[in-house]
Parts: C-alpha cells; sequence; structure tokens
C-alpha cells in the first residue's frame, strides 16, 4: 500500500540565500520537483510544497521548503507532518554538512544534529531524531574561515562546476530512501567513487 513521505529541503528563505551551501537541501527538492514537471506553492503550515509521486502509483512525495530561517525550521516542519499525517520515520530532511566532503552524501536515520541547528530545531519540533536525512556534504571551511560565513556563502566556482551532479545524487538518493530503504541507499551511495 502507498504511504505518504515528507521530503525537507533545508535552507533559508529569499533571493540573499538561494545560491548558498547552507541552502543545497532546498536545491535538491528543486531538482525532485523539476524531475516532475511541478511547481512549488504556498502551504499555510509556512512552507512551498509540491505534491506529486515518487512514480505513478506509488508513494506520495510531499516536497518541501519551509519559509522560516534555517535555525526556526522545527515549527513549519512539525505543521507539515501534521498536516499530512506523516509520522516522524517518514520525513526526510535534506541538508548540508560540514562534517562530509564537498561531492560526497551519507544517509542516516537519527542520531544527533552535529551541530546543525536546523536539524536539531526539527528534532525538537518532532519530539524525536529518529528520521531519516540525508546529509549533503559541502565541506569544511578553508583555513580560519568561520564556518557561519561558510555555509552563508556561495558555492565556488570550482565546486559549481560538479554541483549539478552532486545535487542529482542527492536527489537520486531521496528517491532510492523512499523505494527500497535506507539500506539499500546507504549501499549505493556510501559507496567509494
Amino acid at each position: 500500500m502507498a504511504s505518504t513521505w515528507l521530503v525537507i529541503g533545508l535552507g533559508n528563505p529569499g533571493p540573499r540565500y538561494e545560491a548558498t551551501r547552507h541552502n543545497i537541501g532546498q536545491m535538491v527538492v528543486d531538482e525532485l520537483a523539476a524531475r516532475r514537471g511541478e511547481r512549488f506553492r504556498e502551504h499555510k503550515a509556512g512552507a512551498r510544497v509540491v505534491e506529486t509521486w515518487l512514480r505513478p502509483g506509488g508513494d506520495k512525495l510531499v516536497l518541501a521548503k519551509l519559509n522560516a530561517f534555517m535555525n526556526v525550521s522545527g515549527g513549519p516542519a512539525a505543521n507539515l507532518a501534521k498536516f499530512y499525517s506523516v509520522d516522524p520515520g517518514q520525513v526526510i530532511v535534506v541538508h548540508d554538512e560540514l562534517d562530509i566532503p564537498f561531492d560526497t552524501l551519507k544517509l542516516k536515520t537519527g542520531g544527533g544534529h552535529g551541530g546543525h541547528n536546523g536539524v536539531r530545531d526539527i528534532a525538537k519540533a518532532l519530539g524525536t531524531p529518529d528520521f531519516p536525512r540525508v546529509r549533503v556534504g559541502i565541506g569544511r571551511p578553508p583555513g580560519r574561515q568561520d564556518p557561519a560565513d561558510w555555509v552563508l556563502a556561495p558555492f565556488g566556482a570550482t565546486e559549481r562546476k560538479t554541483l549539478p551532479i552532486h545535487i542529482s545524487d542527492a536527489a537520486d538518493a531521496v528517491e532510492l530512501l523512499v523505494a527500497d530503504g535506507l539500506t539499500a541507499a546507504q549501499q549505493k551511495h556510501h559507496a567509494p567513487r
């Protein structure tokens, strides 16, 4: 029987942040929507959403970009989960990850937030850290650059060359996670390239 999955791409709202490292989660849900020829629309939960399917007749996907800033993602995320009657185990959070090199993905369910304030706030609002995460590597800043400045900066010229592939791989990981489960997605996307 088909079920509903809520896929939240984390980021900050507004044009100032669209191309920044912190918004790679939103870039991934944009890719998932584009693959299905869908456009986001405003939702009363404080987000922009696309209601679609993994494939015709398959699981329903609710793709979401929150209208809240990263550090207060929990309220809109929990409101969407409640509205669509989605348990935390079927709320996939796609987010940037400093501790993973650029061009690398890691998937997990539960565990700590690793200092990511968006993930921390969602775990608090959902009342559990036990939700799947697609962690999209952005790498650590060079030298002594402040990580807060790094995540709010646009991708560099070298990164931009392979960014579309990185985003596409993350979108593939979301689809595989929904279709075949976490272990299958980990086995494919954690393998060395």
